[in-house]
């Protein structure tokens, strides 16, 4: 199985959190403003994300989500 990391950078207010407990630094907080007027979150390297979720349960906002996505059978 693929995993799929995604930020809802509406919901995220940029507390950082995240970013802080991140344990391979793939997180950083974006240079550009949301709807709310945050700077949210964003994977600034995805290649290194290893999926721990640990960002997931860090998030206070529920902004960033895990999910696990089906791989094409076809294609193996």
């Amino acid at each position: 199985m693929a995993y799929l990391h995604q930020i809802d950078s509406e919901r995220c207010k940029g507390c950082g959190l995240c970013v802080a407990v991140c344990p391979k630094n793939v997180l950083e907080l974006t240079k550009e403003l949301n709807a709310k007027g945050y700077f949210p979150a964003y994977q600034a390297r995805p290649e290194d994300c290893i999926y721990c979720a640990i960002c997931c349960v860090m998030c206070p906002d529920v902004a960033i989500s895990i999910v696990e996505i089906a791989e094409d059978k076809a294609a193996s």
